[in-house]
C-alpha cells in the first residue's frame, strides 16, 4: 500500500509548491490518482465554527498635531474643522474568531476587541449574535467571548495538542482577510515556541508560512486532523503584505485562559522563579547525558516556587511533566500552558543523580512596586525613566528578575543619562559596590567628585559597566 506520507508530499509539491509534513518513509506513487489530495474534508469540518468579529470602537482626537498622521490635510480638516476638534469618531474593525464549545464560547485576539463599545459575531450560516467579552488578556493577545445560543448547539472545533506539532507539519489558516469573506490558506509549521517581540508580551508562537492577512487575526490554525492547534495573531512582512512569517498563539497556551474564563476567574499567569541557560554540549558529554538539550539552573528567586520546592543552582532540568526542556524559551512556554496554582513535575539531574521535583506554580509577585519615574534634573543620570524590577514586571517585558535591580525604560537624547551610555532595557544592579534594588536607590545617587565610579548593569543578557573608569566585573 502506498504510504500516505509521500502522497501528501508529492501532491503539495505539484499543485501548491509547498513542502509536506515529515514522515517515516517515502514510497513512489504508482498512478496519478495516488497524488490527489484536498483540504476540503478539513475545511468542511471546521469552517462552520469560524466566525467574523465586528468591533465598534470610539476614536477620540486628542490634539491637532495627532491628526497629522497619514493624510495630514484630510485628517486635520476632518478632526478639527469638519467635525470639530476633540470630537469622537466611530470606526468598525474586523477580525476573526473560532467557536470552541457548543455553548457559545468564542476565542479571538485581544487586539481585535480591545476598547470595543460593541461586538457582533457573524456565523458562516448568516446568523449574527452580540458578543460579550468574559476574559481578555493583553499579554497573550487572547480574548474569550460568549454569544447567546438558541435551542440548537453551535458548531465548534475541538482542541488539538500544539506540543505534538512538528516542523514541516501542514496547517490550515481560516479567517476573513480584508472583509471579503471567509478564506482558507495553507502552509507548513516553520518553528515551534518561537520567541518574538512586538506582538504580545507572552512571546511564544507557532511560526507558519500560511498567508495571514489583516482580518485573519483571531482565526483558527487547524491541523490536518481537523483540530485547533493555534490562534492566528500576526504576520511579519517586509512588504506589509502576507508574504512573510505568520505567528499563531499555541492552543496549549489558550487552554488555561479558557479554563479561567469558564470558571469566572481572572487569568493568573504562572511563575516558577528561576533563571537558566542551555546546557553546553561539552558538559552534556562529561555527564554522559543522552539528552544533549537541557537547561542549567543559574539562579533561583528567594522564597519563590522553585526555591520552596528544593530546586538548587546548577541543577539540570531535563523535562517538565515528561516533556523535554531545551532552553529557557521552551521552559517558559511549557509553564505558560499551566495556571497559577498548578503543580508540575520537573525531571532533573543533580550531581549525576536523576530525580523528580514537584513545584507548585504561583502568580509572579509585583514586589517591589514599579514606581516608574523620570529621574530628577539634579540626578547624575537625569533624562532616564526607570522602574523597580519585580517578577511581574520582568515577566511583562521578558526580563530576568532573579538578581533584581532597576530597569531603564526610556532615555532622552542628549541627556546626562545618554551621555553616560545608559540605554533602554538596561537593568542597573550596582553603583560603586552598593546594590541598586529600587528606584529610590537611583534617586539618592551622587557621583564622587574626585574618585572613580562604576555603574554595573545587565544589557541584552550580558553584564557590562559604565562609569568614569571602566573596571572588570
Amino acid at each position: 500500500m502506498v504510504k500516505r506520507a509521500f502522497v501528501l508530499f508529492v501532491a503539495l509539491s505539484i499543485f501548491g509548491g509547498m513542502s509536506g509534513a515529515v514522515f517515516a518513509q517515502d514510497v513512489v506513487p504508482q498512478s496519478r490518482g495516488q497524488i490527489t489530495y484536498s483540504f476540503a474534508p478539513i475545511v468542511d469540518k471546521t469552517l462552520p465554527a469560524v466566525v467574523n468579529i465586528h468591533a465598534r470602537k470610539v476614536i477620540r482626537s486628542k490634539s491637532p498635531t495627532a491628526a497629522l498622521d497619514g493624510s495630514a490635510f484630510w485628517r486635520l480638516f476632518r478632526d478639527t474643522l469638519l467635525f470639530g476638534y476633540g470630537r469622537e469618531r466611530f470606526v468598525n474593525s474586523l477580525g476573526s474568531g473560532v467557536i470552541v464549545s457548543p455553548g457559545g464560547l468564542v476565542v479571538t485576539n485581544h487586539h481585535v476587541i480591545q476598547s470595543a463599545q460593541g461586538i457582533l459575531v457573524s456565523l458562516s450560516d448568516g446568523r449574527v449574535f452580540p458578543g460579550q467579552v468574559i476574559l481578555s488578556d493583553k499579554r497573550t493577545d487572547i480574548a474569550i467571548l460568549r454569544i447567546p445560543i438558541s435551542m440548537m448547539p453551535l458548531p465548534y472545533v475541538e482542541f488539538g495538542d500544539s506540543d505534538q506539532l512538528k516542523i514541516g507539519d501542514m496547517v490550515v489558516a481560516i479567517g476573513n482577510p480584508f472583509g471579503i469573506g471567509q478564506t482558507v490558506t495553507s502552509g507548513i509549521v516553520s518553528a515551534r515556541s518561537r520567541a518574538t517581540s512586538g506582538v504580545a508580551d507572552f512571546r511564544f508562537f507557532i511560526q507558519t508560512d500560511a498567508a495571514i492577512n489583516p482580518g485573519n487575526s483571531g482565526g483558527p490554525l487547524i491541523s490536518t486532523a481537523g483540530k485547533l492547534v493555534g490562534i492566528n495573531t500576526a504576520i511579519y512582512s517586509s512588504s506589509g503584505g502576507s508574504q512573510g512569517l505568520g505567528f499563531a498563539v499555541p492552543i496549549n497556551m489558550v487552554r488555561p485562559i479558557l479554563e479561567s474564563a469558564i470558571k469566572g476567574r481572572p487569568y493568573l499567569r504562572p511563575w516558577i522563579g528561576i533563571s537558566g541557560q542551555k546546557l553546553p554540549p561539552t558538559l552534556a558529554m562529561m555527564l554522559d547525558l543522552n539528552q544533549k538539550n537541557a537547561l542549567v539552573v543559574t539562579g533561583i528567586f528567594p522564597d519563590g516556587p522553585a526555591a520552596i520546592a528544593g530546586l538548587k543552582k546548577n541543577d539540570i532540568i531535563l523535562t517538565l511533566d515528561g516533556k523535554s526542556v531545551v532552553d529557557s524559551v521552551s521552559l517558559n512556554h511549557r509553564i505558560a500552558s499551566h495556571l497559577a496554582g498548578d503543580e508540575i513535575d520537573l525531571g532533573i539531574m543533580r550531581k549525576g543523580t536523576m530525580m523528580t521535583i514537584k513545584v507548585t506554580l504561583i502568580s509572579p509577585p509585583d514586589v517591589p512596586a514599579r514606581n516608574d519615574m523620570w529621574l530628577p534634573n539634579l540626578s547624575p543620570f537625569a533624562g532616564a525613566k526607570v522602574a523597580s524590577l519585580s517578577p511581574a514586571f520582568a515577566m511583562d517585558y521578558g526580563l530576568e528578575s532573579i538578581r533584581g535591580g532597576v530597569v531603564v525604560l526610556e532615555v532622552r537624547l542628549g541627556s546626562a543619562a545618554a551621555k553616560f551610555g545608559l540605554k533602554r532595557g538596561d537593568i542597573i544592579r550596582d553603583f560603586n559596590g552598593k546594590k541598586i534594588i529600587v528606584v529610590a536607590d537611583m534617586v539618592d545617587l551622587k557621583l564622587p567628585r574626585y574618585d572613580p565610579w562604576v555603574l554595573k548593569l545587565t544589557r541584552s543578557g550580558r553584564d557590562v559597566a559604565v562609569g568614569s573608569k571602566k573596571k572588570k566585573l
